[in-house]
């Protein structure tokens, strides 16, 4: 174009977005389909961090936990982490919004193969739970939602976006609680998709 950039140039730290191209085998995606997917690719990039770190700290917690003896001790040091927890995070998550909560509870059972409902009942108390659960019900979220991308639509598409970030290098992966086979996942949904389009 006749320009010769510099590295003083403002142009080479600003960063240019492009939309996704989606590449899959069969039909493509109509306009609706792809620009609902790009959104919940967006709510899906946003709380996924949280869902690392939940299963970081609960990892950390409980390797804590093990090297004290005593209730007392475990009940102060679980005391110290939640303080930590809701100093640290919990204006952000407040901050999510209903969509972006429902996928986090999901994210959270992918992660470390417990539901939101079962960590706080273990960490917490079954009291607890329920009223935290009754909580989030009134906001259309359940934390006994449990990640199953076998059998729920979403779960696939939040799957696929999560492969597709860490093979770009927008997401850093963590290992998830139960491993996801994504070719046999794929296969499993084209299967369905044939059945249904007969």
């Amino acid at each position: 174009m006749g320009y010769i950039l510099t590295e003083k140039d403002s142009i080479l730290n600003d960063t240019i977005q492009l939309p996704e191209i989606i590449i899959s085998k069969g039909q493509q995606m109509s306009a609706e389909e792809l620009k609902q997917f790009q959104i919940l690719q967006m709510r899906v990039y946003k709380v996924y961090p949280y869902a690392r770190l939940a299963a970081d700290r609960l990892t950390a917690l409980n390797n804590g936990m093990a090297r004290l003896k005593t209730s007392r001790e475990k009940k102060k040091y679980f005391k110290i982490v939640e303080d930590y927890l809701n100093n640290e995070f919990e204006d952000r998550l407040k901050k999510l919004s209903r969509k972006q909560g429902q996928i986090l509870v999901k994210l959270v059972h992918r992660q470390t193969g417990k539901t939101t409902y079962e960590l706080i009942k273990t960490l917490k108390s079954g009291f607890k739970a329920f009223v935290s659960n009754t909580t989030a019900n009134l906001f259309d979220i359940s934390l006994k939602t449990e990640y199953k991308p076998y059998e729920v639509n979403e779960d696939y598409l939040i799957e696929t976006i999560l492969i597709r970030g860490f093979e770009s290098g927008r997401l850093v992966n963590q290992p998830p609680a139960n491993p996801v086979n994504y070719n046999n996942l794929m296969t499993h949904w084209e299967k369905k998709a044939k059945e249904i389009n007969k």
